[in-house]
């Protein structure tokens, strides 16, 4: 079989969310030889935050992005606004102590007011607006969970406020309020962002893939580099850190609806339940819920839920399209909602004690800075990101490096570790091809992928809408993991550490930063 040429990539999933049905602007590639004080990999909230802020102090900056700005996760967010956190504080009090978790919150306070701040200095029309967000207790969650977040909240610096009944539920039910919290359409901020770095001199390439990351910048995959004194990667997983940063968070799919709301039956607000989704949790996986005002007779009930993780997949598993049922029937109980018009679902990657790693990135050299860690509350956290690494690289000091060093380490993170080993080989173990000779790939329905076994080898192979049919290595590129196929955004995952690529091979999300050997199209 002879290799082939693989399709541009430009968002992360088959399926539209609300904020990129209107996302059509060109794509601007790289092509030439570039030099900066600093480059910056990925064009998410994170890169922009922190390309804006360097620009904006004078640094001459470089951004690259692989599609368009916010077409990977920023694009596929609920875009929720707080600095209630998914790990609940008397979890982080416990892991780092109450004046770490103080920091916390305090950063988080810090981003809303961040985004507040610059959407009006720089005249940003992105759907801004304070709401007031309300945790309630999920019904397989222990009874004091809410008193033990009100107390933890209090001693991090939260002005928090128990509620009888949470407004606009159609169930009664207790909980805690979180006021002053915020919303907002991400791709208008970040096309005010992008707007505003140009205006102070930054430079943003868009359709260009960063295939090399050292010290003295980047080299892109088609041969031209952007040398810089200083590198960040902010890329949701890391792709400069091939071995470290896999093992030290895991990768979520998190899934997401929206649907039709009759304009003014509803408060603008933010709704989350107290489930989890993290790996040993005997809670039920949560939700999170707002309200987008969506055209003149209807709002838009955005409701997210159901994460699991990246690639996994057991006799027990729950498909795709039955956890897109669940959410709608979740949320039928509690809001009334009538047609469901959207649904998608992003990437969610959960840091080993749930902070974020923002800052030096480990084991490289010291011009090197990584963001990523987003733990369910990806809006703040990017913002985070760019504030903290933008003070690093202006050799400003900032109060919460400690708290997000990527460096960190926790009496519980071997343990972890080995955890997250064992998962990975048992998704291994369970995976086993299918045996089928070539002809049989004919079979494959269109928008189906499967992994098939021929001549010996291990084949993903995708029939895409059209008819036409492409055959990957189902080998990982990032350490040799086999893929399996979503079913629901057409993509090609790695249950071991979250790499995506597409049904054609091409990398979507790391740490994997080279696409899947492609070896014939029909």
């Amino acid at each position: 079989m002879e290799k082939s040429t693989n399709y541009d990539k430009t968002t992360a999933g088959a399926h539209t969310p609300v904020w990129t049905a209107e996302n059509e602007e060109p794509l601007h590639p790289l092509r030439e030889n570039v030099s900066a004080d600093v480059v910056i990999v990925g064009g998410g909230l994170a890169g922009m935050t922190t390309a804006y802020l360097l620009a904006k102090a004078g640094k001459s900056v470089v951004l690259v992005e692989d599609g368009r700005p916010g077409s990977g996760e920023t694009g596929r967010t609920t875009a929720h606004l707080t600095a209630a956190l998914d790990d609940r504080y008397y979890n982080l009090e416990k892991a780092v102590g109450e004046a770490k978790s103080r920091l916390m919150a305090e950063s988080h306070l810090a981003a809303i007011n961040f985004i507040a701040e610059t959407a009006d200095r720089e005249q940003i029309s992105c759907d801004f607006e304070r709401v007031s967000g309300f945790l309630f207790l999920h019904p397989s969650d222990k009874e004091d969970a809410l008193k033990k977040e009100y107390e933890a909240t209090q001693r991090a610096g939260l002005y928090t406020n128990p509620v009888e009944k949470v407004p606009a539920l159609k169930k009664e039910v207790s909980g805690l309020e979180f006021p002053s919290q915020a919303q907002f359409h991400p791709l208008k901020y970040l096309r005010g962002l992008e707007q505003a770095i140009v205006k102070y001199g930054g430079r943003i390439f868009t359709g260009t893939h960063a295939q090399e990351v050292t010290k003295e910048g980047i080299q892109t995959t088609e041969g031209y580099r952007v040398e810089a004194s200083h590198i960040v990667v902010a890329t949701n997983a890391p792709v400069n850190s091939r071995f470290i940063m896999p093992m030290k968070q895991f990768a979520y799919r998190s899934y997401v609806i929206g649907g039709l709301v009759e304009k003014g039956l509803l408060p603008q607000a933010l709704w989350w339940d107290t489930g989890d989704y993290t790996m040993d949790s005997d809670v039920a996986p949560y939700h999170y819920v707002r309200l987008h005002r969506y055209n003149e007779s209807h709002d838009l009930l955005i409701c997210g839920g159901e994460d699991h993780p990246t690639g996994i997949t057991t006799d027990t598993d729950v498909p795709e399209h039955q956890r897109y049922a669940n959410l709608e029937r979740w949320a039928r109980e509690y809001f009334p909602i009538s047609e469901v018009i959207y649904k998608w679902s992003g990437q969610v990657m959960e840091p080993h004690d749930g902070i974020a790693f923002i800052g030096r990135s480990p084991m490289d050299a010291p011009n090197i800075y990584m963001i990523t860690g987003d733990s369910g509350n990806g809006m703040t956290h990017a913002t985070i990101g760019g504030m903290l690494v933008s003070d690093l690289i202006l050799e400003r000091q900032n109060p919460w490096e400690s708290v997000y060093s990527p460096s960190r380490i926790t009496l519980s993170e071997t343990g972890i570790v080995l955890k997250k080993l064992f998962e990975e080989l048992k998704s291994q173990w369970q995976i086993s091809p299918q045996k089928a000779a070539e002809h049989e790939i004919s079979q494959i329905l269109p928008g189906e992928g499967k992994l098939l076994s021929i001549d010996g080898k291990t084949y993903g192979v995708h029939k895409s809408a059209n008819g036409k049919i492409y055959a990957v290595s189902a080998r990982c590129t990032h350490l040799g993991c086999t893929v399996l196929w979503n079913a629901d955004e057409k993509s090609w995952d790695c249950p071991c550490h979250g790499s995506r690529f597409s049904g054609d091979g091409k990398v979507i999300n790391g740490p994997a930063n080279i696409d899947l050997p492609s070896y014939f199209e029909e």
